[in-house]
This record gives C-alpha cells, structure tokens and sequence, in this order.
C-alpha cells in the first residue's frame, strides 16, 4: 500500500510538474494594455462603426461609385458637346520627287509652316443622331526651292472655313438611348449587391460580435474555475492539517488549480486573438483596447409564415438582381438582331469656304481677305442617304441571335430557381428560429440545475462528504452547461439576424428591414419576368 500511495504522489507531483510549464509557456503571450483609454462599445455601437469603416462596405462602396459615375457618362452622351483643337506651329520641310513623261523626275524642296485652329459644337439630336456646328481657321506660309537651288517660290495663304453637319442614323433603335439603360440596369445591380453587402456585414459582425461575448464569457468562466479551484485547494489543506484528508488530495486541487490557471491564460489569449479579429471586420485600429457590453437578453418573436415568404419574395435584392439581368440580356437580343437587319444612315452638311485674296498683310488683313471671299466662292454642300443591306452571311447573324434568345432563357430560369430558393430558405430559417428558441428553454433549466447542483457539492465538499475530484467533476460540468447555454443563446441570436435577411422584415419591430438607400438610388419598377413596368421606348 505504501508503494502504490507513493507511486500516486510521484504521478501527481508529475502533472504538477507539466501544468506549471503549461503556465509558463503561455506567460510570454499575454498581451500588455496600453495606456490608451479602453472603448466600451454595444451591439448597436459596432454595426454604425461597421456599416461605415469596414473594409468590405469601403470596397463595394467604390464600385457603387464607379457604377454610378459609368451611368452619369452615358447619361451625359445626350448633352452638347464643344472642342478646340488647335495646331502651334505645324512645321515641315521635305523633298518630293515629281515625275515628268518626257524627261527625268526633277526634286523639289518644300516648307511649310501652319498655324491653326478649329473649334466644335456638337448637339445630340433626341432621335440618337447628332447636329454639328464648326468652324476652322488656318494660316500656312509654303515655300519652294527650284531646282538649281538658285530660285525660292513662296506664298502665304489664309483659310476660314463654317460648316453645319447633320448626321442621323435610320431604321435601328437608338443606341445612345439603349446604353443609357444598360447603365443604369448594371448601376442599379451595383446598388443592389451594395445593400446585399451591407445586409451581409450586419450578419457577419452579429456573428463576430457574439463570438467575442463568448471569448468574454469564457474568460469569466475559467476565472469563475479559478477561483473555486483556490477556494478547494484552500479547504483541502485545512482539512489536511486536521488529518480529515490525505495529502494526495491537496495535491491533486493544487494540481487543478494549476490546470485552471493555464487555462484562464489559454482563454485570454484567444480573447485577444478574437479581438484584433472583430476589430479588424469593423475597421478598427488593432492597437484600440476595447470591451463591450451585452445582456442574455432575447426577443421572442411571433413569426406568420406566410408574410415571412411573401416579404422575402417582394423585397430580396436577388430577384430584382435576376430581372435586371433578364432586362440587360433583352438588350444583348436587340443589339444581335441589329447584325440581320437594314440599317440606314443620313447625313447632310453646308459648308462656307474663304481664302485670302492678298499677297501681304497684317494677320487681320489676311483674315478679313479670306472671309470676304466667301461670298465670291459658292458653298460647299451635301446630303447622302446610305444603307446596309444584308444579303447573306451563311447564319452567323442567325446564331447570334439564337445563342442570345437561349441565353434568356436561363436567365428567366435562374430567376424562377431564385424564387424558389428564397421559400426554401425562408422555410428552413423559421423552423431553425423555433427550434433555437425552444433549446433556449431547455439549457436555461439546466443551467439553473448544474448551478444548484455545484452549489450542493461544494457545501458537501467543505463537510468532507465528497473528494476533490468529485467536486472538480462538478465543476467542470457546471463550465460546460454555461458554455452549451451561450452556444445555444448565440445560435438563436444569429437566427434571429439570419431570419431579417432572408425575409426582409424585422418581426421584432414589425417593419421592413431593407437598409435605407439615398435618394438617388430609385429602382426602375419591374413585372414578375423582369420587365418594366411603363418603361420609355
């Protein structure tokens, strides 16, 4: 008997030896608070803090941007337009061969140098074609070298040149029109997955949010363990003194005691790595030292099934997503039928034309020349009437055609599949909030009961009717049951979070739970197959 109770000591000592190196292996790691003052943030606190400095929101809020200011150009294609382009100087010397039929190619040098300018204004008619206003003036001195290089022939000469143009095509859609649409579909897209994102970050950081509150809970707990790991280690000693107990026993809660110890280090040290973790999801500064407060509160919520999918079908971003992707592929159909059809294009102008008259003068002289010669010189004017005509392209139009036609196809399919998905999604999330919440019920009771319990075995450890590890066992169970309830409450919690964004609707409160847009952001009205309702033509 002496061997084996000295074998137990010698095992006992060993784990002791293990869980103070235990201790001090995860000492290094603990993180140091600095000076600067901790920030106490609630739920309500980390959603504003993320729905405005998170990296996600940040990124897709450029996109929305980029989406947005795409949509402003195209919108803009429909304004005048005005342009100066101007050439100072435009030099050139250079040697040109000119061949004669009864003799040999004589070279001749030539120079120039132009000064000039030319100015445009282009309005956009509303029928997609465009009327055009301009004006070019230019003045170019010109010299030649004779052959013999004994001779220069030189002249200056000033042009003024007013022209009005018209050119409108006939016979097709209005293209200007159609990219404007495409823009704005594929702007409210964006807008769409912007608010999809926003909805996601909400439930991403509810998650984190509540994860952290368990590392918190953690910590508190294996403190709690501590604690009453002490507490046993205290009353076993007395009782050692007395000779009530062994002093296996007191080795044994020392040896619990340490192990509770490395723990409550272990439990910090995921705390911090949980916290940069949060902190980072809201875009945080990593160096900010943060806490935050929450109650087990919990909303009991009365759910209609039938309001639940009849909201998530009227207001989840991903069916009008689906119509707009059915709206930008009747745009790819009409532009594949463009390829089969007639198309035509007419276009006109009038053209004033003046040159200098004088062999010198001031700039104003040589202008004034050039304009006074417009009424020597008839305009210049046209009109042409051009069409494309396809003959035969051996089907390429044809197929084009066709792949985009079964292309909305899918389109229209993904769109039902979509809805379908929603009602399944619905269905699933309200039997998982019952669910959750009657698991709630149940780990409250047993939360009271281990409780009660611990407290029946510590009072029985201290009159010496039970062992150390009888009351360890206990201990741990009651860590466990307080782990399990928190598992439980956050389950329910994220249902109740992942309940809002399946349906749209906030039971809680009773209202809508689509995120506010800004003004501008308006959705064209779509029918059931991604139509639009009373749409421009």
């Amino acid at each position: 008997m002496k061997g084996l109770f000295r074998q137990i000591l010698i095992n006992i000592r060993f784990q002791y030896i293990i869980v103070l190196s235990m201790v001090m292996l995860f000492l290094p790691a603990v993180r140091i608070s600095d000076a600067q003052d901790t920030l106490t943030i609630d739920y309500s606190d980390v959603i504003r803090i993320a729905l405005n400095e998170s990296y996600i929101i940040k990124s897709h809020e450029k996109l929305k941007q980029a989406g947005y200011h795409n949509y402003r150009y195209n919108k803009a294609m429909f304004r005048p337009r005005m342009d100066l382009t101007m050439g100072i100087p435009l030099w050139q010397e250079y040697v040109n061969v000119i061949d004669r039929p009864d003799g040999l190619p004589v070279y001749n040098s030539y120079g120039s140098l132009k000064v000039e300018g030319d100015m445009s204004f282009q309005y956009t008619l509303p029928t997609g074609g465009y009327v055009s206003l301009s004006t070019n003036l230019f003045r170019e001195n010109l010299n030649t070298v004779l052959p013999g290089g004994n001779e220069t022939l030189s002249s200056e000469l000033f042009q003024s040149r007013f022209r009005v143009s018209l050119n409108q095509p006939v016979f097709t859609k209005n293209q200007l029109k159609e990219n404007l649409r495409e823009a704005e579909y594929s702007y409210q897209q964006t807008t769409h997955y912007f608010s999809r994102t926003q909805i996601d970050i909400v439930y991403e950081v509810t998650h984190g949010f509540y994860n952290l509150y368990k590392a918190y809970k953690e910590v508190e707990i294996a403190e709690e363990k501590l604690a009453n790991s002490k507490e046993s280690y205290r009353i076993s000693v007395l009782k050692s003194e007395s000779g009530r107990i062994r002093g296996a026993d007191v080795l044994f809660t020392e040896v619990s005691m340490a192990r509770d110890r490395a723990e409550l280090l272990r439990v910090k040290n995921q705390l911090s790595n949980e916290e940069d973790h949060f902190k980072q999801l809201i875009g945080m500064d990593l160096t900010r030292p943060i806490t935050i407060e929450t109650d087990l509160q919990y909303p009991t919520l009365v759910i209609d099934d039938d309001k639940a999918i009849q909201e998530a079908l009227k207001e989840r971003l991903e069916i009008k997503e689906d119509k707009l992707d059915i709206r930008l592929q009747q745009i790819r159909i009409d532009r594949a039928k463009r390829e089969c059809e007639v198309k035509g294009y007419l276009s006109a102008y009038y053209d004033l034309t003046g040159i200098s008259t004088i062999e010198e003068g001031s700039l104003w002289d040589f202008a004034g020349s050039s304009i006074e010669n417009i009424s020597d010189r008839p305009p210049n004017r046209g009109v042409s009437f051009t069409l494309a005509i396809p003959v035969f392209d051996w089907g390429r139009g044809r197929e084009r055609l066709q792949q985009a036609r079964v292309m909305m196809d899918e389109k229209k399919l993904t769109l039902e599949y979509t809805r379908q998905t929603i009602i399944r999604e619905v269905r699933e999330i309200i039997r998982t909030v019952r669910e959750s919440r009657e698991q709630i019920s149940i780990h409250e009771k047993n939360l009271e009961v281990a409780r009660r319990s611990y407290e029946i075995s510590r009072l029985r450890f201290e009159n010496g009717d039970i062992s150390s590890q009888e009351l360890s066992v206990e201990q741990n169970q009651l860590a466990g049951v307080q782990l399990e309830y928190l598992d439980v409450y956050i389950s329910y919690q994220m249902a109740v979070n992942d309940l809002k964004r399946k349906t749209m609707w906030d039971f809680e409160t009773n209202r809508s739970y689509l995120i506010e847009r800004s003004g501008g952001d308006k959705d064209v009205p779509l029918n059931e197959d991604g139509g639009e309702v009373n749409s421009e033509q």
